[in-house]
């Protein structure tokens, strides 16, 4: 195992947990941010592609966002796209000026609704080595209708609610994040709720709610749009039996980027996280990186 070394940063005055994963050997290397999934946080499912990165002499950069998991932000459970884009700028600024970094090979990686972040960033830093996105959830208008009309009704109330009671400084309305069909959350696909407690290790409790008006932003979000601006190579993991999106966009997406790279696999939004998937859509994704961050030779080590 290669060690990770827990450390935080500060964005827009409040911390941020982070999470360092190191190749063996000396630095500078180049390095990799971790943008992870709605809702999600640093122990569901990224230690094995951060020792696997870092295996490839590439230091990565986990981390939860603010009003999530480990770090600072009250309300808790607040998701704000624009604030955690701007958490993830706090991230590369703070990666850069690590002195085993070589800041000029720096790329981003994320996954399902992180794959958002990514391209929303990408498009804004075309001095950016690369980005990786897998399983994408990329138009969350799109993937709002996958639940169904009836699903996106369910949450009027509860989105008219939360947005009043932020105005007026009152408690804040919550909604779960995934759900069983029928049931009022923000994902309620059938499969979803058991691939979302898949990524949740035993002893880990994974908090399912989240202020309702995240869903009012998620219906007018269409990060796919920014593809032809995205200048930095990309590799788009498509997921052909997706569930949360329709997997045409995430292909869609790869061919309108200048540098843009689909790989296909026969898996849906979750099994690419899991046996025997995994391994072959890491095994990709190092080898991308490795072609455009050049690594080091001979980093790394068992």
């Amino acid at each position: 195992m290669f060690p990770t070394q827990t450390t935080s940063f500060r964005s827009q005055g409040q911390r941020c947990a982070a999470w360092l994963t190191h190749p063996e050997r000396e630095g500078p290397h180049p390095a990799v941010l971790l943008v992870h999934g709605f809702g999600a946080t640093h122990e569901m499912g990224l230690t094995q592609y951060e020792q696997a990165f870092a295996a490839a002499g590439m230091v990565t950069l986990s981390f939860d966002f603010r009003h999530l998991g480990a770090s600072e932000g009250t309300p808790r459970q607040l998701i704000s796209i624009r604030r955690q884009l701007s958490d993830i700028e706090a991230a590369l600024h703070f990666l850069r000026r690590r002195p085993d970094v070589d800041a000029d090979r720096v790329a981003l990686w994320g996954t399902s609704l992180g794959a958002t972040h990514v391209l929303l960033t990408a498009a804004q830093h075309p001095e950016l080595a690369a980005a990786v996105v897998q399983c994408p959830v990329i138009n969350t208008r799109n993937a709002a209708m996958s639940s169904g009309p009836r699903a996106v009704a369910r949450l009027a109330g509860p989105i008219t609610s939360d947005l009043v009671r932020s105005t007026l400084g009152l408690p804040r309305r919550y909604v779960g994040i995934v759900d069983e069909p029928g049931r009022t959350a923000i994902v309620t696909v059938p499969g979803a709720k058991e691939g979302w407690n898949s990524m949740v290790p035993p002893g880990v409790e994974f908090d399912n709610r989240v202020t309702a008006a995240i869903g009012l932003e998620l219906i007018r979000l269409n990060a796919a749009s920014k593809a032809p601006q995205i200048r930095p190579p990309l590799l788009v993991c498509v997921s052909d039996q997706e569930t949360l999106m329709d997997p045409r966009i995430a292909a869609r997406a790869a061919q309108r980027a200048p540098h843009g790279k689909a790989i296909h696999y026969p898996a849906d939004h979750f099994s690419v996280y899991h046996p025997p998937q995994v391994e072959q859509v890491i095994a990709d994704q190092v080898s991308f990186l490795s072609a455009h961050l050049a690594p080091t030779k001979g980093a790394g080590g068992a």
